[in-house]
């Protein structure tokens, strides 16, 4: 089939509509006859090709982006991971992070799979935008995880290099949200694996307890004050892997719910959702 006459506006206005490359714009155009419905077509074709053929391939690499509403009632959390690092690291890959999470606190989605069917724009849906982005980069790429959060105040925070991504909410609105960011870079550093101990699972306390009677069992401690000392260690568990009661990062001589009473003493954090690459 010999080349039909593309014109440069045309692969211009492509390229604006997908962020293909002008090669890939060009080549779309020709085999689509001008068409460019047909032209984005093949080119999300060809970006499930590539996502195809690489699906057993790892994206451990990519950006984290979190965003607050305008009334910092909402917040979003996203992950799009690529193959490799320097692709995350390329600003186009960035900037598409920034427009799903835009388009995320926008619709606040119930979950990944609403994320991914709302619309993008130029014809497609998030989802049509993240596997042609497939095509035009050569290597998988993914929205590898969504998470959305709302309070009477929600603060986000995003670690250097977009390596992770925290949203916080806060029981109260207010001139909070400096007091926000700080527990939200707490959670990014020590990592808790909830706001108190009434969010851990009865599953890991149980294991947790079960874990500080074999310790103290085989230091030859009497049988009778096992549950004493499992319930012991239980607490520094729970001081360690709490989000409330762990040590104030930026004062070690408060708890984070101290620090929060301190401001008002019935500020609080209702929850957090922490997204990390990898």
């Amino acid at each position: 089939m010999s080349e039909i006459k593309i014109s440069a506006a045309d692969v211009k206005k492509l390229r604006d509509q997908t962020g293909a490359g002008m090669m890939d714009c060009k080549k779309a155009l020709n085999e689509s006859g001008g068409d460019f419905e047909a032209a984005i077509a093949y080119l999300r074709k060809k970006g499930q090709k590539v996502a195809n053929k690489r699906a057993d391939r790892e994206a451990k690499e990519g950006v984290v982006i979190a965003k607050v509403s305008g009334d910092h009632k909402n917040g979003v959390v996203i992950k799009l991971s690529s193959e490799t690092d320097f692709v995350a690291k390329n600003q186009d890959f960035i900037d598409l992070a920034q427009e799903i999470a835009n388009i995320a606190i926008t619709n606040m989605p119930a979950d990944k799979d609403a994320m991914l069917a709302l619309d993008f724009g130029g014809g497609m849906t998030v989802g049509d935008k993240v596997i042609e982005r497939s095509g035009v980069i050569g290597e998988k790429i993914e929205l590898a995880n969504f998470e959305t959060l709302s309070a009477d105040m929600v603060v986000s925070y995003i670690h250097m290099g977009f390596k992770a991504g925290v949203i916080l909410g806060l029981n109260k609105s207010g001139d909070f949200e400096q007091a926000g960011r700080d527990v939200a870079m707490q959670v990014a550093a020590m990592k808790p694996l909830a706001v108190d101990k009434d969010g851990i699972d009865s599953s890991v306390v149980e294991k947790e307890i079960e874990i500080g009677k074999e310790q103290a069992r085989a230091q030859g401690k009497p049988e009778a004050m096992l549950e004493k000392i499992a319930m012991g260690k239980l607490g520094k568990f729970y001081k360690e892997n709490t989000l409330m009661n762990q040590v104030f990062v930026k004062d070690s001589k408060s708890t984070v719910a101290q620090y929060l009473q301190s401001l008002d003493k019935d500020l609080t954090v209702t929850d957090f959702k922490h997204v990390t690459l990898g």
